[in-house]
């Protein structure tokens, strides 16, 4: 999956959270998630220490790129 949050200028708590819950649910499902995203919201990710986990990219074309295909491991 690929979640475009570059035109976002915010993200709270409640935000962060919805993010982890969609990743650890792609993750569950065998799938993968990738979140494109702006300075700013990179910035926030990084203040709870959470971007090893949710995996941020530049751009749409970037986080295309980078899902995992069937049998990659």
């Amino acid at each position: 999956m690929v979640l475009d949050l570059s035109q976002i200028d915010f993200v709270d708590s409640s935000g962060l959270g919805a993010l982890v819950q969609i990743t650890k649910q792609a993750q569950t499902d065998g799938g993968s998630s990738q979140i494109v995203t702006n300075p700013r919201v990179t910035q926030t990710v990084k203040l709870v220490r959470l971007e090893n986990f949710l995996s941020l990219q530049e751009s749409v074309d970037v986080a295309i790129a980078r899902i995992p295909l069937p049998g990659d491991g």
